[in-house]
């Protein structure tokens, strides 16, 4: 799979500030309660100047009074503290989940919205990591990078300002190394997000592995091909700890190069410090002060250290989730769409021709046709004619690339998708359930329908009996996929749906193909009362079930070649007298 291309940190920051707007209130009392603990933990190091510079210049100054003082005003603060660091721990981190929560809501939404072309060219278990795993980072990384960041800079700023206060030539020592240890952090930070990102791309992979496995088992189990599938897994599994391997390796690098820099900076405070005290330009209390000031310094950068890495995964989550929510739909409605109503189911095609995006090969072209309310139109062909695809191109789930199609005189291009789509119903060969029961399932249809209407639109389907065969009926519980029922009685359950939905015009694409004699004619005979008063369009992989169509067009690499009834092109004698004898005598 090609690595997409690395997104700059800021623009990645900017497009996820927006996110902040609806808890701005949350996230600067968030803010407050971090500028109170800082203050605490920055009064604490002048506490003990104070405490140990009277101890060593005027040790009967320092009273029990003064001292018990001290000490109930340093309580008080550690009462702050703990409030602040509660708020800031609850409150803050439910903030982080709710904009985790809301990217994923825009996400899924998004992902409504692309067209089927976006789902032909990338893996449902990369798509299924990018709206979970890759989004459980959010939480922390919402919470905490303004937050740490903000603490940081404050504590660098106020101890920087309180120790030039004490001793300005010490203090610019200590700062001075602070750039030098940014510069490894830009380093090692680059190389971390492009190493999790990696990790990232890699468990997409598995998801898309193990998904195929194991939607396809029966076909694994059939051919005993478990070890090949497991050998597949264990690729892909390898790939996935060598990407862990390079992010820990520079994460270790990462690591080691800051407590160096810690050491150093002690090192620093000590001798410096020790020469100035000689010199008798830092106190013993001053150069006390400056090494609870280092370490609560050092203490920070760890933290930051350690959010790093928390840090990077948020980036890399939000780097992949702005992939998706920049990837444009091939399907948009105008901004003055109006709402398509009373369909009568008039349809014409004027001088259509289509083609797929990353390929310039048409596969239809100049396609006129003018279908009238009711009329049924079937289209025949091998494979690769392009039925399918006209077929897809009423309900906009690919748009024409040349000319327009109207339905009762109105572009469909000009009309909202939803209104365009609620007119149509679909009955596909290879038929999707939705885990849960077969009510469910069928109300799907339309779900505001009421029970009665689910049963009659079951009935009108030839489906109620058996479904009232079922251990708890229309309460069974169909299984991922439908796995629970039988072709036949799954192809009736989304018959029945459309009988709910009851769109004026109808596309049967090869719905009987897949079953066996039986359950064809069953489904035959509810289809043929489906179609009763609609414009249907039926994709025939079995030719002796249109002959009653008012059109039969017959689909190639070349277009059109026939057109007419069945007895048009039977009496024509030309390819669809072929196709219709050789089915025939099957």
């Amino acid at each position: 799979m090609q690595e997409e291309k690395q997104m700059k940190m800021g623009y990645l920051i900017k497009r996820f500030l927006p996110y902040f707007k609806k808890y701005k209130w949350i996230l600067i009392l968030d803010l407050i309660c971090a500028s109170l603990t800082t203050v605490c933990e920055l009064v604490f190091p002048m506490l003990v100047r104070y405490i140990t510079d009277m101890g060593i210049n005027n040790i009967a100054g320092l009273t029990v009074g003064i001292i018990l003082k001290i000490g109930l005003f340093y309580l008080v603060l550690r009462i702050i503290d703990s409030a602040a660091n509660f708020y800031m721990a609850d409150t803050g981190h439910i903030m982080g989940a709710r904009i985790e929560t809301d990217m994923r809501r825009d996400l899924f939404a998004h992902l409504n919205t692309l067209s089927h072309s976006y789902y032909s060219e990338h893996k449902v278990g990369q798509i299924m990591a990018r709206i979970t795993s890759d989004l459980f980072d959010i939480t922390e990384f919402a919470h905490h990078c303004p937050e740490e960041f903000f603490i940081a800079g404050l504590k660098i700023i106020v101890s920087f300002i309180i120790l030039c206060g004490v001793n300005i030539p010490l203090t610019l020592i200590i700062f001075a190394s602070l750039p030098l240890i940014f510069c490894f952090v830009k380093f090692f930070n680059t190389r971390m997000r492009r190493a999790f990102k990696k990790q990232r791309n890699q468990i997409g992979e598995i998801n898309s592995q193990v998904e195929d496995s194991l939607l396809g088992i029966r076909v694994v189990k059939s051919f005993a091909n478990e070890d090949i599938e497991q050998e597949k897994f264990e690729d892909g599994n390898k790939k996935f700890l060598d990407t862990k391997k390079l992010g820990y390796f520079y994460m270790a690098g990462f690591h080691t190069s800051n407590r160096a820099f810690e050491g150093v900076m002690y090192l620093v405070v000590v001798v410096a410090g020790a020469l100035f005290m000689i010199h008798g330009t830092v106190s013993p209390a001053d150069l006390t002060a400056y090494l609870l000031y280092v370490s609560t310094l050092l203490a920070t950068l760890r933290t930051i250290i350690q959010f790093t890495e928390q840090f990077q995964r948020g980036m890399t989550g939000i780097e992949r989730f702005l992939e998706i929510m920049d990837a444009p739909s091939d399907i948009t409605e105008k901004e003055n769409a109006k709402e398509l109503k009373n369909v009568q189911g008039n349809i014409k095609f004027e001088n259509v021709g289509f083609h797929y995006s990353d390929d310039n090969t048409e596969i239809l072209s100049h396609i006129n046709l003018d279908i009238k309310k009711g009329d049924s139109v079937a289209l025949v062909g091998p494979s690769g004619g392009g039925k399918t695809t006209l077929c897809n191109l009423i309900p906009r789930f690919y748009d024409t690339t040349e000319g327009r199609i109207l339905i009762d005189g109105t572009d469909i291009r000009d009309v909202t998708l939803k209104s365009l789509r609620n007119s149509i119903g679909v009955v596909q060969q290879d038929v999707y359930l939705f885990s849960g029961t077969v009510y469910e399932n069928i109300s799907y249809g339309l779900p505001e329908a009421s029970r009665e209407d689910v049963i009659r639109a079951a009935k009108l389907a030839g489906a109620h009996e058996f479904i009232s065969a079922l251990p708890e009926g229309y309460d069974t519980y169909v299984g991922e996929r439908g796995v629970k029922l039988s072709g036949g009685q799954k192809q009736r359950i989304s018959i029945a749906r459309v009988f709910l939905k009851n769109p004026p015009i109808l596309i049967l694409d090869e719905a009987t193909s897949a079953l066996d004699n039986e359950s064809e004619k069953i489904v035959q005979d509810s289809l043929e009362k489906l179609a009763e008063g609609r414009t249907v369009f039926t994709i025939a992989h079995r030719l002796t079930t249109i002959r009653n169509a008012n059109m039969i067009l017959v689909l190639t690499e070349n277009g059109i070649e026939e057109q007419g009834t069945h007895k048009e092109l039977i009496d024509k004698g030309g390819l669809y007298y072929n196709l219709y004898s050789m089915y025939a005598s099957l």
